[in-house]
């Protein structure tokens, strides 16, 4: 099962089961969030409850996407209580370079290793624990609130003081916080995880800097597990032109780190265990245009896909000429 939230022709907000080119409204629920806090109430799965409240009025699919109606599978009416966060050093490539990148980890001492390489190496060796514990932390980074989301088909406002806008596409994590405390995941959808990768290359020190983007995911929310191995393609559009594109692989069979070890070392965290909190999790990737040497510019529209998530997620970028960040600080 496939959803989506959206808004309705009055602007109200709705969820909706994706069936091929219509959306069918969910009954009794205006938001993915509060369809998740019934679920998680009632003990039921997504589609169960979904199954349970049963479906109304039909909406055509292009007319929400064609009209901008269509929203992030997952927020919260505060944009304050959602925590956009990702790990990184999840994935190789492919499977010769997974088998290069052994062989060059294998050869060396841990103490010659970059601190990127030595975290891929131990990512290797421990990120998929078995017997139910937890294996070695990921790399970690924060993104934002709510506030740094744009919804799919939007443009991404670019800073004037960004030295890239680069796309990352990425498998998301979404997740609600019950009102036991505990993390409940959604599901998941495609995500563009825009980083500054000029800035990030400069220093890895500023990989904290690099990340503080607008980002977006969806537009669909897929129900249930993700398979072990996930195909997509990504491409950057100038005009008409496709002027850049790569497959992706995603998934487990891909990664060196378990979800469930990802998982487990973001929510081991009290702080992310707020009753009624949104929580979207990138996962990582395996691919960008700028590790290909390619350099975007304002009006690339970048589209990510995979048949397993239904529609492709769709967003340009655009340099903002509105004054971005804070001129100084007041003392008071």
């Amino acid at each position: 099962m496939r959803l989506i939230q959206f808004e309705t022709a009055d602007r109200t907000r709705a969820v909706g089961v994706v069936a091929g080119d219509k959306i069918e409204t969910v009954n009794g629920v205006k938001t993915m969030r509060e369809l998740a806090l019934k679920a998680i109430e009632a003990k039921k799965s997504l589609s169960a409850l979904v199954s349970e409240l049963g479906t109304g009025a039909t909406v055509d699919y292009d007319e929400l996407v064609s009209s901008q109606r269509v929203l992030p599978p997952l927020d919260h009416e505060d944009p304050a209580h959602t925590l956009i966060a990702g790990t990184g050093l999840t994935h190789v490539a492919s499977a010769a370079a997974r088998d290069q990148m052994h062989q060059k980890l294998g050869g060396s001492a841990d103490e010659t290793l970059s601190d990127s390489m030595r975290m891929f190496k131990w990512g290797l060796e421990g990120g998929k624990p078995s017997g139910g514990k937890p294996g070695v932390q990921p790399e970690w980074f924060y993104k934002g609130d709510g506030d740094i989301v744009v919804r799919p088909g939007a443009d991404y406002p670019i800073p004037s003081f960004a030295d890239d806008a680069g796309e990352e596409p990425e498998v998301v994590g979404l997740y609600v916080i019950g009102s036991d405390g505990k993390p409940y995941r959604l599901g998941f959808a495609l995500g563009n995880e825009a980083t500054d990768h000029v800035m990030e290359k400069k220093n890895y020190l500023y990989l904290p800097h690099s990340k503080l983007r607008f980002c977006s995911y969806g537009p669909e929310l897929l129900v249930g597990d993700l398979p072990s191995h996930v195909q997509g393609q990504v491409r950057i559009r100038r005009g008409s032109e496709v002027v850049w594109q790569k497959d992706f692989p995603t998934g487990e069979d891909n990664m060196c780190h378990s979800l469930v070890n990802l998982e487990y070392h973001h929510f081991k965290y009290n702080q992310f265990l707020r009753p009624g909190d949104v929580h979207v999790q990138f996962m990582g990737t395996s691919v960008a245009s700028f590790g290909d040497g390619f350099t975007t510019q304002e009006g690339d529209v970048f589209e990510i896909e995979s048949e397993l998530f239904g529609r492709p997620l769709v967003n340009a970028i655009k340099r903002t000429t509105e004054k971005v960040g804070m001129s100084g600080v007041t003392s008071l």
